[in-house]
Order: structure tokens, then sequence, then C-alpha cells
């Protein structure tokens, strides 16, 4: 089951930038290469894999499968607070003294990949044309690639099917829609319309992402170069997030991340905007029977721009100083393989990278996955520059001064515009 904290702090996110910069901005492709052969034996020896938040838990288990496919190797999996992972990783790094194999979350990833310290995938490991392009994309530096999809999603509008039903509505395609929608579930008796984010953090900046580009903005400049946050079309989009605050749709202090499930169960939020994973929290919660008659999804209200979802889930990467570099690859491997993604969706609700997968009975006769699959191919990833988690923490921040009414939406991103320009973009 996917588990976020949806808490990483500036503090955190400058450590990692420090350690970034120590590497030299971290060109990976300086001393990559591809000239690996990964063979067919069963792979030997201790792996260690790090992994945060409770995939870690749940791969623990998981990977026995692997073993008992090699007799011979012994996986050892640390779990890692997610909040944490990042940093821990960092230090490792630094110190010299790393796992074999890694879960990247690919809202850091460029900013673990500038660290220089992971190694090229090997030519032929994997074909390219079978995954998602742009979960592909974001694990390739300067041509190179270094890391794979593991999982994928995109967030989606959940909402109560039983109390749309009721106050006669149906799902909004639009922005202005989304806001009648909302006062009609208030009116079947959800206290709140929405539930949004309100960790206030590079998550939330994530899900205002998603507002900045149906409005036909962007947080960075096409190439890459500049930071471009408080331009007209990003401010128009925080004021139209902070609306949904101040004109009485959501509530500017809960949901939190863990409390999406109860505050949705109950009817105190009556749609929120989540991943995939919240299908499986909700059964959990309540039973398979009730998530059928009560939920429903929706692929993303349109701004000016279209409907536009941003992109995430998990990549798998192996680290250059690994120990045992022949069975992590191996491993790799076999994480890949369709039956193993499709074994992992059942495991941890995480849903597969493999386009193929998607044809199995078990993801196509999920309705409630119909608006996952219809936007993962235009899904936009967050800015692919190693300082976009410190900058992602920034704007998070502002992000609450606006849903508390300490600053208009053009005076928190013109902060947010000046501390990243401090920051800048990580680029040599």
């Amino acid at each position: 089951m996917h588990i976020f904290s949806r808490r990483r702090s500036t503090a955190v996110g400058a450590i990692i930038l420090t350690a970034v910069l120590l590497a030299g901005c971290g060109r990976a492709s300086d001393s990559a290469s591809t000239d690996v052969t990964i063979d067919d034996s069963p792979a030997t020896g201790t792996l260690e894999v790090w992994i945060g938040g409770a995939e870690g838990e749940t791969f623990a288990s998981f990977v026995d499968a692997f073993e008992a496919e090699n007799p011979d190797v012994t996986v050892n999996v640390t779990q890692i607070a997610e909040e944490d992972f990042d940093s821990k990783l960092t230090t490792a790094i630094a110190s010299g003294t790393v796992p074999d194999v890694v879960r990247l979350y690919s809202q850091t990833e460029s900013t673990m990949l500038a660290t220089g310290a992971f190694a090229a995938v090997p030519d032929g490991l994997v074909d390219e044309s079978d995954f998602f392009s742009s979960m592909w994309d974001t694990g390739v530096v300067d041509g190179t690639v270094y890391s794979l999809p593991w999982d994928i999603y995109t967030q989606v509008l959940y909402y109560r099917a039983d109390l749309a039903e009721a106050a006669g509505v149906t799902a909004p395609t639009t922005w202005d829609e989304a806001k009648t929608f909302y006062a009609a579930l208030q009116s079947a008796g959800a206290t709140w319309g929405a539930g949004v984010s309100v960790g206030y953090d590079q998550y939330s900046a994530q899900d205002l992402y998603a507002y900045v580009l149906q409005n036909g903005g962007d947080f960075i400049s096409d190439d890459e170069s500049e930071w471009t946050i408080n331009s007209d079309a990003n401010v128009e989009a925080l004021e139209y997030w902070g609306s949904l605050i101040t004109d009485g749709y959501a509530s500017a202090d809960g949901p939190g991340f863990l409390d999406t499930t109860s505050w949705f169960s109950q009817g105190t939020t009556g749609s929120t905007i989540i991943g995939p994973w919240f299908q499986g929290w909700l059964t959990t919660a309540n039973s398979e029977d009730w998530t059928a008659d009560n939920v429903a999804t929706a692929t993303l209200p349109a701004g000016s721009a279209g409907s536009v979802a941003t992109l995430g889930g998990g990549k798998v990467a192996v680290l250059k100083d690994a120990a045992n570099t022949d069975a992590a690859w191996k491993l790799v491997k076999w994480i890949e393989q369709e039956d193993t993604q499709l074994d992992w969706y059942s495991a941890a609700s995480d849903l597969p990278s493999l386009t193929s997968a998607w044809d199995d009975p078990l993801i196509a006769d999920n309705d409630l996955l119909n608006a996952v699959r219809e936007e993962l191919p235009t899904a936009v990833p967050v800015p692919q520059v190693s300082t976009w988690s410190q900058v992602g923490a920034i704007i998070g921040e502002q992000m609450e001064r606006v849903a508390r009414g300490q600053a208009t939406a053009q005076e928190a991103l013109d902060a947010a515009q000046s501390q990243a320009e401090a920051i800048g973009v990580g680029s040599e």
C-alpha cells in the first residue's frame, strides 16, 4: 500500500542539494558505462535493498519469490521512513557505503541522480518500448539511463458517488463545473465538497503543478534553465486553488494525507484528488462492497489548457559502488517482468509501469482505474532538475500563506520565485 508522510522540509532539501553540489552538480553520464553483460544464470551472494515507506515492509516478504528462483542469493531489505529516505541515501553516498538497489521517488529522482552515484542501466536489460515513455524519460541524464520505471500513477478525482447521485450531479469536466460539483456534494451531506493537499510541502507543490499545467503555465522554462514560478498563468492557478478554501469548498486544515481515508469514508470530504492507491485504502477501511457502491473516479477537471495530471511513481536503480552489481541487475530485471509487476500491484497497490500489464483483467476490469489509464499518456512529471526538492518545498510553504489569507497568490509566488532564483536549477 502506498503511504507517504507528505512532509519533506526545506532543511532536508538543502542537505540533499549541498550533497549534489559537492558532487559537481551530478552530470552522471561523465563516468557512465553500459558495457555490462547480465547473463541468465541465477543470482548469488547477498543483496542490500533500500525502500522507503510501506513499500519497504511489503517488499521484504514479496522478494521471497526472487530468492526462491535464486536459492543462492540472500536479499536484505531495509525499510526507511519516506521522509528520511533521500537524506539517508545521500549520507550513504557521501560516505561511500551504499546499498545495492534502491527504489527512488519520482518527485526527487532528478535530485538523487544528480549526485552521480548511480550505475548506468546495462544495454539490453529491458526494452524501452515496453514502458510508458514519460516515466522512462525521467531516468535519463544526458542520454544515459540510470533508473527504470517500477510503478506509476497519476492523481485523479475520487468522489462519493452516492452523494453525487443524491445531489443529481455528474463528475465535473472543467474548473467552473468543479465548484458547482463540490457545492452539490455539500448539499448532499459532505462537510467539505473537496479535500485539498494541506501538507504545504513539495507534494502540495506537485498538486498545484497540475493546476498550473491545466492553465497553460509551468514552473520552469522549456529548456529548464530558469524558474518561471510567478508567471501570470501560475498566479491564476494558485488563485483558483486558494479559492477552493476561501470560498468554502475545502478546509485549510485537513485532511492530512493519512486522514484522507477516514474523512472521505465519513463524508467529511465529498471528493479528493489522490493517487490510485486510494481504492485499496478505502476497501481496507470499509469493504469491497462499500467501495463499489460509494466511490467513483474521473479525470481532473480542465482549465483553459485542458485536463493535465502530474506523473508519479517509483523508480528502481543500482548504485555505482554496489557490492553485488550482477545480482542487483538480476533483481531489477525480475522486478521489470510483467508477472512480477502484476503481483506487486496485488501486494502493494502500485500500478505497473509496463504498458502490457494494463491489459491484464486485474487492471483492465477495474473501472476505478479508467481515469488513470486515460490520463497517463499526457501526464507530466515535476520539473526534472536537481533543485526541485528544495524549490517544491518552498512553493508548498507559500501555498499555506495563501490558504490562510496571509498573502495573495501574486505575493506568494513572487516570494517563491525570488528564493528559487537564489537556489537555481542545478545546471552546470
